[in-house]
């Protein structure tokens, strides 16, 4: 698995989140010499994810199934083909193709993380892709207003502001894998992705936030570009990094990378129209709780507004051949 790529020396990252962004961000990091795990959430409920994780028992393959990709050294064709999603056919529509694989995979090897690890092997996979947690979790969350919502696909439907998430069972047991990663890394990257629904389960799996709280690796967390409707609505640099100390009851990110890029106009009114804006650097608030802040022009636009995948790499790369040199 990734066998020139997991050199010794290289510097052990662990990435912590799930969704586009993450994904996103993985396809350029597998370009540095770095050995990179990544930890996926597991409680998408929804769906072709939601469907087979009913009917099958399973944890929900889709972001597992895009990181694997993200991290795949394989032929566009076959990304493309696991990334495919069927439209029609009794039991099939909506489905991908990669989300059925992962089912498979765990029928055949009789365990989902060993599915995950053989598949991993065949598709040249740069690192480990690895589920917070390999039993099943609900994530709900409690609403400025007091009222409840269940399942993560019904939190940014609700249109109201989250005062918290929580997962259930609350007492989940993590992956060992992921607690050993982390104790062994030489850093830890949270996000970027959806702050509540992607990002906070796994923080919110307790040996996993004990884990992270005790390793002495360098922490940095990844921020969106824009805000995101139902979740982060008028959201700062300074509210996401305090939403996740709130969850976690604890400080201890050493880093924030922010976009400081201008967005042009056209663009931040096509977001606009969904209710979305760039997330404001609130520098200030941001120093006042001890995290050192790295700014660049850190975005693509193509179809949509996307990390800089190259910039953002590099600079994720030097800072923890920084802390990995000042470690010696």
């Amino acid at each position: 698995m990734a066998g020139n790529r997991r050199k010794k020396n290289n510097p052990k990252i662990v990435v912590i989140g799930g969704g586009t962004g993450l994904s996103v961000m993985l396809r350029g990091l597998k370009e540095q010499p770095l050995d990179i795990t990544a930890i996926v959430t597991v409680a998408d409920d929804g769906g072709s994810s939601g469907v087979l994780r009913s009917e099958l028992q399973i944890p929900p393959p889709g972001d597992i199934r895009n990181v694997l990709i993200a991290l795949a050294d394989v032929e566009p064709l076959l990304a493309l083909m696991l990334q495919y999603r069927f439209k029609n056919g009794a039991g099939l529509a909506g489905h991908s193709l990669g989300n059925l694989i992962l089912a498979a995979m765990k029928d055949i090897t009789g365990d989902f993380v060993t599915g995950i690890r053989e598949l991993s092997r065949v598709l040249a996979v740069r690192g480990r892709v690895l589920p917070a947690t390999d039993h099943m979790i609900a994530l709900n969350a409690e609403m400025e207003d007091g009222t409840f919502v269940s399942g993560e696909s019904n939190i940014p439907k609700a249109g109201k502001r989250i005062k918290r998430v929580f997962i259930e069972p609350e007492d989940v047991s993590p992956l060992e894998e992921a607690v050993e990663a982390i104790g062994q890394a030489d850093a830890i990257l949270v996000g970027p992705g959806s702050l509540y629904t992607s990002i906070m389960p796994n923080l919110l799996v307790p040996g996993l936030q004990a884990a992270i709280a005790d390793s002495h690796a360098l922490k940095i967390f990844i921020c969106n570009v824009m805000t995101q409707p139902g979740e982060t609505d008028g959201y700062s640099v300074n509210d996401h990094l305090s939403a996740v100390y709130r969850h976690v009851n604890r400080q201890f990110f050493d880093y924030v990378i922010v976009n400081n890029g201008d967005i042009p106009r056209e663009v931040q009114e096509m977001y606009a129209e969904k209710g979305a804006q760039p997330v404001a650097l609130d520098l200030d608030e941001v120093t006042k709780l001890g995290v050192q802040v790295i700014a660049d022009q850190l975005v693509l636009f193509r179809t949509y507004l996307r990390h800089d995948t190259g910039k953002l790499s590099r600079h994720i790369t030097q800072l923890v051949e920084g802390w990995k040199e000042k470690k010696r």
